[in-house]
C-alpha cells in the first residue's frame, strides 16, 4: 500500500513536470521578454519621429497588430489540427508521442528566435508563431493524462499543482534570463543579445525538464481497431464517437460554451499584458518585469487557494465569481494610468489567473464520462480554448487598429466575461436538475 502511494505521487510529481518545463515558454516568450524585444527590434526612428509600422513580405502593418494577428492565426492552426490529431492518438494509443513531438517543434523554434533580428522580422513573427502552436498542441496531450493518472478526487489537487509547478518553474528561467538582460554589460553583451540568449534558454529548458515526464508518462493502449479503416479515417471515426457524447452530457456541453466565453478574456489578457504596459502605460522593462513576476509568483497562491474553495463550495460556483472578479480587472485596468495601479491589478491577475487555469482544466476532467477517449475529449477542451483565443486576440487587435486605443480593446473584454458569467449560471442549474456532486456544483 505505501508503495502505491509512493509510486503515485511519483507519477503527479513527473506530470507536473511537464508544466514546469514549458510553462517557461509561456512567461518568456508570450509575457515578458519577447514582446518587449519584438516591440524594440520593429520600433524604429526616421526623421525624428518614432514609427511602429513594420513591412511584413511587403504589407505595411502596425507592430502590435502583427503580433495578435500572428498568435491568432497560429492558434487558429492548432485548434483545427488538434481534434484530428487527437483522436487518432486515442486510437493509436500514442499520445506521449504527439505530445513529444510538438513540445520539440516548440523547443527549438524558441531556439531558432536567437537568430531574430531587426533584419528579420519575418523570422521571429513567424518562429514565434510556430513556438505558439507548437506549446498549446503539447497541452492537449498533456491535459488528457490528468483523467488517466489521477482518480476524481485528486483532480483538483493535482491540476493545481501541476499549474503551480510552471510558475515557479517558469519564475526560476525568468530570474536566469534577467541575468543577462538586466547586465548585459557585465557579459560584454547587448540587450539584445541577452535577449537572443533568453529565448535559447527557454528552448533548452523546456527540452530538457520534459524528458521525465516523458520517462515516466504511462504509455498508451490502441482502442479497438478498424482494419477497413486507414489511420485518418479512424482518428475521424473516434472523433464522431466523442462528439456524439459530448453532445450528450447537457451539463458538459454548457460548461464547454461558458468556458469558450470566458477563455476569450483571460487568454487574451494573458497574451496582451505586456503590450498593454509598453505601449499604453510606457512602461519601463524594469517596471513589466516586475508585473509579470508579481502576477507568476501571486498565482502559485491562486491555484492552491481556488483548489482548496473549490472543496468547499464546488467548482462552478467558484468559477463564476472568478469570472465576476475578472470583470472588475477588466474594469480597473481601463482607468489605470501609473505604474501603481498597474502593479495592484496585477496582483488580483495573478490570483485570479492560477485559479481559473487549474479550476477550469479539473472542473472538465470530472464532467467528463469515464473514457478511454481522454484525448479526443480533452481536444475538445482544447479547440475551445483556442478558438476563444483567436477570436480574443483578433478583437484585442482589430479594436486598437479601428479605434487606436488598446484601452478600449480592453474595455470590450468584459462582453466575454459577462457572457461566460451567464452561461456558468446555466451550468449550475442544470448540474443541480442532474443531481452531480457537490464537489462539481
Amino acid at each position: 500500500m505505501q508503495t502505491d502511494i509512493i509510486a503515485k505521487k511519483r507519477l503527479y510529481r513527473a506530470w507536473s513536470m511537464y508544466d514546469w518545463a514549458n510553462s517557461a515558454y509561456n512567461l518568456v516568450i508570450t509575457s515578458t521578454i519577447y514582446p518587449t524585444y519584438y516591440l524594440a527590434v520593429t520600433t524604429t526612428e526616421k526623421n525624428g519621429a518614432t514609427s511602429d509600422i513594420v513591412d511584413f513580405f511587403g504589407i505595411k502593418i502596425t507592430n502590435s497588430v502583427l503580433f495578435s494577428y500572428s498568435l491568432a492565426l497560429a492558434y487558429l492552426l492548432i485548434a483545427i489540427l488538434s481534434p484530428i490529431l487527437s483522436s487518432i492518438a486515442d486510437y493509436k494509443g500514442n499520445k506521449k508521442s504527439f505530445m513529444k513531438l510538438f513540445c520539440y517543434i516548440g523547443s527549438l523554434s524558441c531556439c531558432g528566435l536567437f537568430f531574430f533580428t531587426g533584419d528579420h522580422v519575418e523570422l521571429g513573427v513567424i518562429l514565434s508563431a510556430v513556438a505558439a502552436a507548437a506549446f498549446y498542441g503539447s497541452l492537449v496531450f498533456y491535459n488528457s493524462f490528468l483523467p488517466e493518472i489521477a482518480p476524481e478526487e485528486d483532480r483538483d489537487k493535482l491540476s493545481a499543482q501541476g499549474f503551480a509547478y510552471g510558475y515557479i518553474g517558469s519564475v526560476l528561467l525568468q530570474l536566469i534570463c534577467f541575468v543577462f538582460v538586466l547586465n548585459p554589460d557585465t557579459f560584454g553583451i547587448t540587450v539584445g543579445m541577452a535577449s537572443r540568449i533568453s529565448f535559447l534558454l527557454v528552448g533548452i529548458w523546456w527540452i530538457g525538464w520534459a524528458q521525465i515526464p516523458f520517462a515516466r508518462l504511462p504509455k498508451g493502449r490502441p482502442l479497438e481497431q478498424h482494419p477497413e479503416h486507414n489511420i485518418l479515417s479512424n482518428g475521424f471515426h473516434e472523433l464522431r464517437k466523442v462528439w456524439k457524447q459530448v453532445r450528450s452530457l447537457p451539463v458538459l456541453s454548457i460548461y464547454l460554451l461558458a468556458f469558450f466565453l470566458y477563455s476569450m478574456g483571460v487568454q487574451t489578457v494573458m497574451v496582451a499584458a505586456t503590450i498593454f504596459g509598453d505601449k499604453v502605460l510606457k512602461l519601463s522593462t524594469p517596471q513589466l518585469i516586475t508585473t509579470i513576476l508579481i502576477i507568476q509568483l501571486v498565482a502559485i497562491a491562486g491555484a492552491y487557494i481556488m483548489s482548496k474553495l473549490s472543496e468547499k463550495f464546488g467548482n462552478l460556483t467558484v468559477l463564476i465569481w472568478v469570472v465576476f472578479i475578472w470583470v472588475g480587472v477588466c474594469i480597473g485596468a481601463y482607468y489605470t494610468t501609473t505604474a501603481m495601479q498597474f502593479y495592484i491589478i496585477a496582483t488580483v491577475v495573478g490570483l485570479i489567473m492560477g485559479g481559473i487555469q487549474s479550476l477550469s482544466r479539473s472542473t472538465y476532467s470530472k464532467l467528463m464520462p469515464e473514457t478511454r477517449d481522454t484525448t479526443s475529449f480533452f481536444s475538445f477542451y482544447d479547440v475551445t480554448e483556442k478558438i476563444a483565443l483567436v477570436i480574443g486576440i483578433f478583437s484585442f487587435g482589430y479594436i486598437d487598429s479601428l479605434t487606436g486605443s488598446m484601452r478600449n480593446s480592453v474595455l470590450a473584454l468584459i462582453t466575454f466575461f459577462a457572457a461566460g458569467m451567464i452561461v456558468l449560471y446555466l451550468a449550475i442549474v442544470k448540474a443541480r436538475k442532474e443531481h452531480l456532486k457537490s464537489t462539481v456544483i
